[in-house]
């Protein structure tokens, strides 16, 4: 299996292309957040109400838990921020949007928290992004890909974290567009997240290889994927080439499947996310071999951002981290860094500011690393 992340392209390479939240921005809605309710509430703890498919999806939610956790634990020991506690309230979504905005209303009126995080899922990201819009609330969207929130849906106060559906196409293109495969087939969770990710890959392929033929899409429910039937659909489309976003276990029954009747001998395989530990391990033996896929390989990163992060990790939890254990580690990170005394500055008027940017080398050093917390 391999692995690719490419880096992000800028929107003169391409006008879909995700920009990403500029520091200034991110600073002042959070600032702002924090310090609305008065000097009053100065010793009270810092609250973040976090929204997320917390029982559907526990392979994903455990390591998640642990990364906020560990950076609240760590935070608090510190200090705190601006003299304050961080203390974290979470509520499950059930993978539905209309129970996530219930949630964030129950967190906005009877827990009176200060920010918003979370959500996993695209569709459940952006009606919490439109939630906050609404209610004019800091949101950072932890995991949720889709790169509405922050383009066509965008607004000042919702922000996304993870690498868009779009940046995981534009790693996965060119070695695709390299294979010269002409037929090609796609099987997706049939939300927002899958189709995003399948319009994203099918219009930058069509660009780098001309003669592609997209003969078959297949988009099951989310976590509702007939594996048996499903496969022999795709051997009867004869692709040559197959992308794949289904994740969990939807992924690891269609990779049985499919290997079982080797479906996947006579088509290459390209895919988001299937290098992530909480849906490749699980595979144990039957993870696939030679997909080229997108994931996080927490062993072979050395740099030293990486191994505080995983002594750390492995320290607390005696166990190593897998992406959502970063993805919550680092959305804790984010509110300490930018809610931190030197902030506390920031005026109204720096909302608007531009708020989708490409990130300098210093932005992605403090939004996207996960280099430990840190205080003004």
């Amino acid at each position: 299996m391999r692995r690719n992340l490419g880096k992000p392209m800028s929107r003169a390479d391409e006008p879909g292309m995700c920009r990403f939240a500029s520091s200034v921005a991110i600073a002042s809605v959070l600032v702002i957040a924090v310090l609305a309710a008065g000097t009053a509430r100065a010793q009270n703890p810092i609250r973040i109400g976090d929204i997320n498919t917390y029982k559907i999806m526990a392979a994903n939610m455990v390591p998640y838990r642990k990364g906020t956790d560990l950076a609240i634990e760590e935070i608090n020991a510190a200090g705190g921020v601006l003299g304050r506690k961080l203390e974290i309230i979470k509520r499950n979504d059930n993978a539905n949007p209309a129970d996530a905005v219930r949630a964030a209303e129950d967190l906005r009126l009877n827990e009176k928290v200060d920010v918003l995080t979370g959500t996993i899922l695209s569709n459940v990201g952006l009606a919490i992004a439109d939630f906050a819009r609404h209610h004019k609330m800091f949101f950072l969207a932890t995991a949720a890909t889709t790169d509405k929130p922050v383009w066509d849906d965008g607004n000042r106060y919702s922000f996304r974290m993870r690498a868009s559906t779009y940046s995981h196409s534009v790693a996965l293109v060119p070695y695709a567009a390299s294979r010269h495969r002409k037929r090609w087939a796609f099987v997706y969770p049939n939300f927002e997240f899958g189709q995003s990710s399948v319009a994203a890959f099918k219009a930058l392929l069509e660009k780098a290889q001309l003669d592609v033929e997209f003969v078959a899409d297949f988009a099951p429910p989310l976590g509702k994927v007939d594996a048996g039937p499903l496969v022999e659909a795709l051997a009867e489309a004869k692709p040559d080439a197959i992308y794949n976003a289904l994740f969990g276990p939807d992924l690891a029954r269609f990779a049985r499947a499919g290997a079982s009747r080797g479906v996947f001998t006579s088509a290459d395989v390209v895919g988001v996310f299937t290098g992530d530990p909480e849906y490749i391990d699980p595979l144990k033996d039957d993870a696939p071999d030679g997909w080229y896929v997108t994931g996080y390989l927490w062993h072979l990163i050395k740099t030293p951002e990486h191994l505080a992060f995983l002594n750390a990790c492995q320290a607390r939890w005696h166990d190593y981290p897998r992406i959502s254990s970063i993805m919550g580690y680092i959305t804790i990170s984010i509110i300490n860094i930018w809610t931190a005394p030197r902030c506390s500055q920031v005026t109204r008027k720096s909302v608007s500011a531009p708020r989708r940017s490409e990130p300098s080398a210093a932005n992605i050093d403090r939004t996207c690393r996960p280099d430990g917390p840190r205080r003004g």
